[in-house]
């Protein structure tokens, strides 16, 4: 059931507007510090994986590994996505306690 209530979440940021997707914009936005939650699919590759988890202990970022690929695609509208960042404060509070 949290799956669910996660992935809705997911949804309504999206159309918010208060999220990014792709491994670029992802990386992009916890670099410029709008990033203030990064989820990765749990099978993404282990590059993908382990890039992000050193860039968000870098840059001081909670990190979740959640869900698949097709899961976070189909929450955000689109096909699939190994990765997204939540840009919203009270988004990634919501998700975070959720996860």
């Amino acid at each position: 059931m949290k799956n669910n209530r996660v992935l809705s979440l997911i949804g309504l940021a999206t159309k918010a507007g208060k999220t990014v997707s792709g491994e670029f914009s992802t990386e992009k936005s916890v670099k410029t510090r709008k990033g203030l939650l990064v989820i990765v699919a749990e099978d993404a590759s282990e590059n993908t994986k382990k890039k992000f988890r050193n860039m968000c202990s870098f840059y001081e970022v909670p990190i979740f590994f959640f869900s698949d690929k097709e899961s976070l695609g189909r929450a955000m509208g689109k096909e699939y996505r190994a990765c997204l960042a939540v840009q919203d404060e009270n988004f990634a509070k919501a998700i975070m306690k959720e996860v």
